[in-house]
């Protein structure tokens, strides 16, 4: 239980630094964040869901797979953002190049084949 506890934590302060710096992930950090105090301490995933913007869907993706179109947009948006980053910082590194855009690749065909909402 402490190790679900302490990867909770962990994902957690990840996804808040993205509160301050845009193309830093939140989401992605508290799914994690919740899946793993959901296996810990229940109430500390309840509150990741009531919070403001993304606690709800944070809750519909763990219960359903699914995604709003907006949040898709968002997801895919940011993805470019970060690549046109890690272009600009490694581009005359082929290794960190392949390898960052390969993992925004595998991410954005992730996002974009998650089901819609339903009233969507």
């Amino acid at each position: 239980m402490w190790i679900w506890r302490a990867v909770g934590v962990v994902a957690f302060a990840l996804g808040a630094i993205g509160l301050a710096l845009p193309v830093w992930p939140t989401t992605i950090f508290w799914i994690v964040a919740a899946l793993a105090f959901a296996k810990s301490n229940p109430s500390w995933a309840d509150w990741i869901y009531r919070q403001p913007g993304v606690g709800p869907a944070i809750k519909t993706f763990l219960e359903t797979g699914a995604m709003a179109r907006e949040a898709k947009i968002a997801a895919v948006c940011g993805m470019g953002l970060a690549a046109l980053i890690v272009t600009a910082f490694a581009f005359h590194k082929p290794w960190v190049l392949g390898s960052g855009l390969g993992l925004i690749a595998v991410g954005a065909v992730y996002v974009i084949t998650r089901k819609p909402l339903r009233d969507e």
